[in-house]
C-alpha cells in the first residue's frame, strides 16, 4: 500500500558479530598488529561498535586496544539547522592521539558529512599518524570524497530508504534494518 513502511533485517545479531570479527581481523592485518592502534567511535552507534571491535581484537591478540568516543555535534555543517534541537554529547578520549593509528568507527556511512565532522573533531585532539575508517554498513550516496577502509557490509540503497542499526539495552548491536 502507498505510504506503508516495510522493514527488512539485513544483518541479525550473528551477522553483526561476524562482520565485526572480520573488521577486527582486517584492522590487525592492515596495521600489522596493535602497535599504536587506537579506536575512536562516533557517538553513539559508532562508540558502541568501537567497544565491540576492541573486545574482538583482545580475543584475537590477547591485549586491549585503547577505545575512545567522540561527539561531532558542534562540528556538523548543518548545525544551524539543528542547533535548537541537538544537544551536545560527550567526547571521551583519555589517551593521546599523537602519532597513533586512529581507527574511526561509525555504524552507517551515507553522505560522508558525519565523517568529515569527526575528522575535524579528531584533529582538535591531536595529530595522529593516520586515520582509518571502519563502518558496519556502507550505503553509498557520498556527497564528499570519503571512503571506508573497513566495511562490514555494502548495502546499496535509494535516497528514500533508511538504514538503522539497533542496539539492545546493554548497548550491544542487535540488528541492522532497511526501511523502505
Amino acid at each position: 500500500m502507498a505510504g506503508e513502511t516495510t522493514k527488512t533485517v539485513i544483518l541479525d545479531n550473528s551477522g553483526i558479530r561476524r562482520a565485526l570479527t572480520r573488521i577486527s581481523h582486517e584492522i590487525l592485518e592492515k596495521n600489522k598488529g596493535l602497535s599504536d592502534v587506537v579506536l575512536v567511535g562516533i557517538q553513539s552507534g559508532g562508540a558502541y561498535l568501537a567497544r565491540e571491535i576492541s573486545l574482538c581484537m583482545e580475543i584475537i591478540e590477547g591485549e586491549r586496544v585503547p577505545v575512545g568516543s567522540i561527539d561531532i555535534t558542534l562540528y556538523r555543517d548543518d548545525i544551524k539547522q539543528h542547533a535548537p534541537h541537538k544537544s551536545v554529547g560527550k567526547t571521551d578520549i583519555s589517551f593521546s592521539l599523537e602519532g597513533k593509528r586512529v581507527v574511526l568507527v561509525d555504524d552507517v556511512l551515507f553522505t560522508g558529512r558525519t565523517i568529515r565532522a569527526a575528522l575535524d573533531a579528531l584533529m582538535d585532539h591531536g595529530r595522529p599518524c593516520c586515520i582509518q575508517l571502519a563502518v558496519l554498513i556502507d550505503r553509498g550516496h557520498r556527497e564528499l570524497p570519503i571512503r571506508a577502509d573497513f566495511v562490514g557490509r555494502n548495502v546499496p540503497t535509494s535516497l528514500k530508504e533508511n538504514v538503522e542499526v539497533t542496539f539492545d539495552d546493554k548497548q550491544q548491536p542487535f540488528e541492522v534494518v532497511l526501511e523502505k
